[in-house]
């Protein structure tokens, strides 16, 4: 099984399609999504037309859980409230329902998923560290583990008690230990890299490769210019951070 994953498009409809576009070359079985569809960018409607026409699982984030009125808006910092406020203004019903159906968490025979962190998933825990994902550890019971809400990839693996950064975006994965994967962001990259991160998670070769792909970024930003949101999201765009 061949899995393309990725997470915090962002309403970043260059973006997506770009990943989009770069996974229809990689023979994937299945796709699936960590949340964070909306919020941010410009053309949230537009990315969950994309992601529908997939074959797909997906998680809810904190930008789908604002939007439903389930997560406080006081949670979220001043871009992403004034974001999540515009955004709700110009979903349709059906989209609306549409982020009513995926769980916090989603698991099947070869991973676990969550937007931010398996202990109170509904916070929307940050993992930057190993130490930070102590928790999630303990309560994988499958080898591998997805999460996103950082939009900084990073891969940690637990050998025994010992949690460690693995260093490059590539890892062989040993049943032996344990590993939680941030595939960063397709849409809001904020690790210094302006390229859409994505991932593709191949379980005949035990396999986890994050990737990047370059996207048309000045039309991305002069969308978010154009519907009147913060300039600073436009700008974050370019630098990546």
């Amino acid at each position: 099984m061949r899995y393309g994953i990725f997470a915090d498009i962002h309403g970043n409809l260059e973006a997506f399609s770009a990943v989009l576009g770069a996974l229809a070359n990689e023979k994937i079985d299945e796709y699936l999504c960590i949340g964070d569809i909306i919020g941010y960018g410009a053309n949230p409607c537009e990315c969950l037309e994309r992601l529908k026409t997939l074959s797909f699982q997906s998680v809810s984030g904190n930008h789908e859980y604002a939007a439903l009125g389930l997560l406080s808006l006081d949670y979220l910092n001043d871009y992403a409230r004034t974001a999540v406020l515009w955004t709700k203004n110009i979903l349709k019903d059906k989209d609306m329902d549409f982020l009513k159906s995926p769980n916090l968490v989603f698991k099947n025979d070869d991973l676990v998923m969550v937007h931010g962190s398996l202990d109170n998933p509904d916070y929307f825990s940050y993992l930057f560290s190993p130490y930070e994902s102590k928790e999630t550890f303990k309560l994988l019971d499958k080898t591998v583990c997805f999460i996103a809400h950082t939009h900084n990839p990073k891969i940690f693996v637990k050998r025994d008690v010992i949690i460690s950064l693995v260093y490059g975006n590539t890892v062989k994965i040993s049943p032996e230990y344990k590993y939680v994967v941030n595939i960063g962001s397709v849409g809001q990259p904020r690790d210094g890299d302006n390229k859409a991160s994505y991932c593709v998670y191949d379980t005949k070769d035990m396999s986890v490769e994050i990737k990047r792909v370059p996207y048309d970024i000045k039309s991305a930003q002069k969308k978010i210019l154009d519907a009147g949101l913060p300039k600073f999201l436009a700008d974050r765009l370019g630098t990546g951070k």
